[in-house]
């Protein structure tokens, strides 16, 4: 079980939330949250409601501001990630709706540039495992939270201009 406690002021500071779940409006308890404490577990958090927005992956430690993380409207709601223990498998697919280019992945991806020649991925299908697919090879810039799902299109996720390059699953970080 993951547990994380939100507040709504920089530095622990403020009215305080626990949370083990998922949180899908944060403003339903804090009117604002620019700092968090996991205690265990592990979380993604979004800066805006319902799990939209940039997200950030969060493990066991102290975050004192979330300015400083890139959310300048702070935490407006959270997913908590459940530990994991098998096989990973994942489709990515160049296009929308699961059409182009299709490679199939079982383990971590630094460049799909480099491992498959795919320019840009715009869909996926998560078979098994939770993962983070990033903005940019070696795991760098924005990322999105994908679990067990299809996701046709990237951007109805709030994506529009986004293109993806790695793949790292999630497992033993929690």
């Amino acid at each position: 079980m993951g547990k994380i406690i939100f507040y709504e002021d920089r530095n622990f500071q403020g009215r305080s939330y626990e949370c083990s779940s998922d949180c899908s409006d944060m403003s339903t308890y804090l009117s604002r949250c620019h700092s968090c404490r996991v205690e265990s577990g592990c979380f993604v958090v979004y800066d805006r409601p319902n799990y939209m927005g940039n997200q950030f992956f969060m493990r066991r430690g102290e975050y004192a501001d979330g300015m400083r993380m890139g959310m300048s409207d702070g935490i407006r709601s959270c997913r908590m990630v459940p530990q994991y223990r098998g096989p990973y498998r994942m489709r990515i697919y160049e296009r929308e709706n699961f059409g182009g280019q299709m490679n199939e992945l079982t383990d971590d991806c630094e460049s799909f540039v480099d491992r498959y020649r795919m320019s840009d991925c715009q869909s996926c299908h998560v078979m098994d495992g939770h993962w983070l697919m990033y903005e940019q090879p070696h795991y760098r810039g924005r990322m999105i939270y994908f679990r067990p799902g299809e996701y046709r299109s990237f951007r109805d996720m709030g994506y529009s201009n986004a293109r993806f390059s790695s793949v790292r699953r999630i497992m033993d970080l929690c």
